[in-house]
């Protein structure tokens, strides 16, 4: 087999498994996760978000755009992420609450703490 042809069987195959996991990840369930369970800085930050805040954070409420499609799709607007505290963390960290609708009175919340990668419905 001459070396292009092997190059492009090579871009073929590369290309495919890339896309079967961008397939596989999009596919992956929606666990669940008792509200009682969450980190207390989860709970807290869920009470915050009921109230409207005020928020420890200036990116707190911004709109969560879902690139990685994990969420049910929705249109744009439709999700807003919070920042749930890490200790020790210098920075964000990953964990995050994710509202879906109106972030107050929705009751829709999503908690990750692996930055996006996976989500758990909150269950209250």
């Amino acid at each position: 087999m001459n070396r292009q042809l092997m190059n492009r069987w090579l871009l073929f195959f590369a290309t495919l498994f890339f896309s079967l996991q961008l397939f596989a990840k999009g596919l992956a369930p929606i666990g669940i996760i008792p509200v009682e369970d969450l980190p207390r800085e989860g709970r807290q930050t869920l009470e915050l978000i009921k109230r409207g805040g005020p928020f420890p954070y200036p990116n707190d409420g911004r709109v969560f755009r879902n690139f990685e499609g994990v969420l049910p799709k929705q249109k744009r607007g439709y999700y807003h992420e919070f920042t749930v505290k890490t200790p020790g963390a210098r920075n964000r960290g990953a964990r995050r609450i994710v509202s879906g609708g109106d972030p107050q009175s929705s009751g829709e919340y999503y908690y990750t703490d692996d930055h996006y990668d996976t989500f758990r419905r909150i269950k209250e």
